[in-house]
């Protein structure tokens, strides 16, 4: 590099080879007839016989003192075993830098050689971006393999739909029991602990904070606590629904607290679509507003049931008069049955308007899981036959 070139001249760096190149230059030039030189003449072609003869004798001692370096160049001593290095990989880095910066860390002899697996590979554009911790002793393909796969990621991810007991056991998991599912539990287990922070928990009670630990993809540190991961997960309920309108619920009647107990059921009775989302929220608004017989005025959802058994029901298990019966239990059970989605809350503050009272859904020939919707019993018998 030309900075280099500047750092390092002859004079610093004497060797015998470049020795021997200005020693025959000066015998050269001792030899030199120069009689014929003149006052009056131009000094033009001996000045430039002067700057040749420097630049040449620079190149020549400059190469010398690159081959010396580089012969006298020391290997790069890696990382033992039991050692460990971090490398950062910016996005859009090249497996050439990819590679200096591993060489720098001791974590491979050479970056050339990284290089060159790489492109052997042909995953020279699969490299992820991140924070990567290697350790001594790894191999180049191992490295390679790590960088293709990305960064260890330090994220839990609740899936939509997800019960208290559910959210509890990830979180043990991921946390290697550092937070036991014990201990999630019971941070979870009274809504009125975190009433005087969330607003939204003003109707919970003491209920459990089933339905309101909103599912998403959390980044828990080595120091989180239960209390802090059940704080982490309602601060992103309170994130996610400030948009969310609460007034179609509560004009019929419901709390927030309702709202998404009825959502939670929504959650478990439909698909993502949220055309179909809101048609369902549509059948269990109609029912909740209609009194009477049960077959109309009765939530009749098999997911409270199956909550409540932790499997779906038999005929023979309708029968049974359990709090989370809604064919025998007028109205919405007594708590969420799971965590809904940001698109289930949605369809629960702005259902379909509709005249429906019965749904059902089964898989199409192509296995695409299809609603259909009836108004009366008798439309929705019909559709069986």
């Amino acid at each position: 590099m030309p900075q280099h070139r500047k750092q390092v001249t002859y004079s610093q760096r004497p060797n015998h080879a470049a020795r021997s190149v200005h020693a025959r230059g000066e015998r050269q030039f001792r030899t030199y007839d120069t009689s014929y030189i003149r006052p009056k003449k131009s000094k033009g072609p001996v000045i430039f016989a002067a700057i040749l003869a420097v630049v040449v004798l620079g190149g020549l001692a400059w190469g010398a003192l690159t081959l010396f370096n580089s012969c006298s160049a020391q290997p790069v001593e890696l990382l033992a075993e039991g050692q460990e290095a971090t490398i950062v990989v910016a996005e859009g880095t090249g497996a050439k830098a990819i590679g200096e910066d591993l060489q720098e860390a001791r974590l491979v002899a050479s970056a050339s050689d990284f290089t060159k697996r790489v492109n052997e590979m042909g995953v020279d554009s699969q490299l992820k971006p991140g924070t990567y911790t290697f350790a001594g002793g790894i191999t180049l393909d191992q490295i390679i393999n790590e960088l293709q796969a990305g960064p260890a990621s330090n994220a839990l991810t609740i899936p939509e739909g997800s019960t208290l007991a559910a959210t509890a056991q990830s979180v043990a998991n991921f946390t290697e029991n550092r937070i036991t599912a014990d201990a999630f539990t019971a941070a979870a287990s009274d809504a009125s602990v975190y009433a005087a922070d969330y607003s939204f928990l003003a109707d919970a009670g003491t209920n459990s904070l089933q339905g309101f630990l909103f599912p998403k993809t959390y980044e828990i540190g080595d120091d989180a606590t239960a209390d802090s991961v059940v704080r982490m997960m309602l601060d992103q309920f309170q994130t996610e629904t400030v948009g969310l309108d609460w007034s179609y619920p509560q004009s019929q009647g419901l709390t927030i607290y309702d709202a998404v107990n009825l959502a939670s059921i929504v959650e478990r009775e439909s698909s993502g679509d949220e055309q179909i989302r809101a048609q369902v929220a549509s059948v269990f608004y109609n029912r909740l507003n209609t009194s009477g017989e049960p077959t109309y005025g009765f939530l009749q959802s098999d997911a409270t049931t199956a909550y409540e058994l932790g499997k779906d029901p038999e005929p023979a298990d309708l029968e049974n008069n359990t709090p989370f019966n809604t064919y025998l239990n007028q109205g919405l059970p007594p708590t969420p049955i799971c965590s809904p989605g940001l698109d289930c809350l949605q369809a629960v503050c702005s259902p379909a308007q509709t005249d429906y009272f019965f749904f059902y859904f089964a898989p199409d020939d192509s296995g695409t899981m299809q609603y259909y919707f009836s108004v009366t019993l008798e439309e929705h018998e019909d559709t069986f036959s």
